[in-house]
């Protein structure tokens, strides 16, 4: 027996029939999905300190899932004492299976952890995407907080498929992200 996530069963069995009646599609092929997660984790201070990399990859392989991917610069900055070449930063990209899970879990388990939660902004990218930024790591239940060596946020981008902002917010709603009312 296949293994499909909640989110995923919930997406052909109910938000495509719901799509599909709210913006009057002719094919279930046109209903917009969510094509992507990408988590993208900036580190400043791993100029000076090699180890944050490390330990930023190990967290995020944790959340995710799936091993993380350190980000490179790509030019040199004096001001910042930065080198072109130099690791500053973790990244990884969701599809299908994982990406299911991952929103599964932020949806019921990290974000209800964020202190004074009042919702996420509505304002997409003008082509259906939506990025926000979650400030501390440890609202997710996989980090345990005792071996943080520090505090870090990551900006979380959900790529999906829909020409208009108005489709995918009304997608991502259909998903269950809470946004401010």
């Amino acid at each position: 027996m296949d293994y499909k996530p909640q989110l995923q069963t919930k997406y052909y069995e109910q938000i495509v029939p719901n799509l599909l009646k709210e913006f009057g599609y002719k094919s279930k092929m046109q209903v917009p999905k969510i094509t992507k997660i990408v988590i993208n984790q900036g580190i400043g201070k791993a100029v000076a300190d090699k180890k944050l990399i490390d330990n930023a990859i190990e967290e995020m392989t944790l959340i995710t899932g799936q091993k993380a991917v350190p980000t490179y610069s790509r030019k040199d900055i004096s001001n910042f004492k930065l080198r072109r070449g130099v690791a500053i930063g973790v990244r990884v990209t969701l599809r299908r299976e994982k990406m299911y899970e991952f929103l599964e879990r932020l949806i019921s388990a990290a974000l209800p952890r964020i202190r004074d939660f009042q919702g996420l902004n509505t304002k997409l990218d003008r082509k259906g995407n939506y990025t926000f930024g979650i400030s501390e790591q440890i609202i997710f239940p996989e980090i345990d907080i005792d071996k943080i060596s520090q505090m870090l946020g990551m900006d979380i981008t959900i790529v999906t498929s829909a020409h208009t902002d108005e489709e995918g917010l009304s997608l991502l709603k259909e998903f269950g992200i809470p946004f401010k009312k």
